[in-house]
């Protein structure tokens, strides 16, 4: 008995046509009556009643059928599984993360999952919350570590929080008065100040713009359009500052003045398409992003998302 043979069979009970059958399988009608025929000589017993334009099962054939299609779906889940076995071999993992993210958290978690999965090609698609919520919807990433909550995120996507960032305010050592003088900046301390602005569509340029104008003022933007390290570089040549996640803060090299209050931070996520399960070698990221998290130290720049990191 072959797995092609009940495939055959399966067909033929459903469709009740032979011809039908064969093309809905593109192969020769000739051939599938063929494998039938050598199917019920197998089994000693015809497995469907033949008449003109009336093709039904005989006893034994309905006997059959619920095993065939048990077989076969048995057969299709043991390719799956290798298949997906194989993938942690020779796979591709499409993630997409905001620039922010891509400057702090991205690189170790990709430098854990390529020591464990090094056949995996990693291919990162770096973007605003918004564009990736898009483009993963659109199923052209398997995962995205975005800013929550997105207003267009939708029902098709499912969400874990992950970590929740403190922003906190960058300076070259000339921008602002040093640390002793004041250990901590209020929203309402950037008015007139000169700010170095992301582009439009980057979630810190919306965050800051907002934080800024529910404090009563419109920001001093004195350059603006850039990308994270353009951004950085701005404040290091002394052009203005700027207001930054944590974890890229601790990296930069820069003064790095928090926010009173716990009113300045974000929320990171990880999200994916729930009609759509992750492939496997896309699950293994996920597990590798999260251990990273229980075990990294993040220092005074993030903390977990509670019993939601999962």
């Amino acid at each position: 008995m072959q797995l092609q043979q009940l495939r055959y069979f399966a067909a033929v009970a459903d469709l009740r046509h032979f011809t039908r059958a064969a093309e809905a399988l593109h192969v020769a009608q000739p051939s599938l009556s063929q494998q039938i025929r050598a199917l019920e000589r197998e089994l000693g017993a015809d497995l469907f009643y033949r008449a003109r334009g009336n093709i039904t099962l005989t006893d034994a054939g309905a006997a059959l059928l619920p095993l065939a299609r048990q077989i076969l779906a048995d057969a299709e889940t043991a390719r799956r599984e290798v298949q997906e076995v194989a993938q942690l071999r020779r796979g591709r993992v499409r993630l997409g993360a905001p620039p922010s993210l891509c400057a702090s958290l991205v690189p170790d978690v990709l430098r854990r999952f390529h020591d464990e999965f090094p056949g995996v090609d990693l291919l990162v698609d770096e973007d605003g919350s918004q564009d990736l919520v898009r483009t993963l919807g659109a199923g052209e990433l398997d995962l995205a570590l975005i800013i929550s909550p997105q207003p267009s995120q939708g029902p098709a996507l499912a969400t874990t929080e992950l970590l929740h960032e403190e922003l906190v305010v960058v300076s070259s050592p000339s921008s602002l008065p040093p640390a002793g003088a004041r250990p901590r900046i209020r929203v309402a301390d950037l008015r007139g100040k000169p700010l170095a602005m992301f582009r439009r569509g980057y979630d810190l340029r919306e965050f800051t713009m907002a934080a800024c104008r529910a404090a009563g003022f419109e920001p001093t933007l004195t350059v603006e359009g850039g990308e994270m390290d353009a951004v950085l570089g701005f404040v290091r040549a002394g052009l203005g500052i700027a207001v930054v996640p944590g974890m890229v803060a601790a990296r930069s090299g820069l003064r790095v003045t928090p926010f009173a209050g716990a009113t300045m931070t974000r929320t990171v996520a990880v999200a994916h398409r729930k009609d759509v399960a992750p492939p496997r070698a896309a699950r293994e990221l996920r597990r590798v992003l999260l251990e990273y998290l229980r075990t990294a130290d993040l220092g005074d720049a993030a903390m977990l998302a509670g019993d939601r990191v999962g």
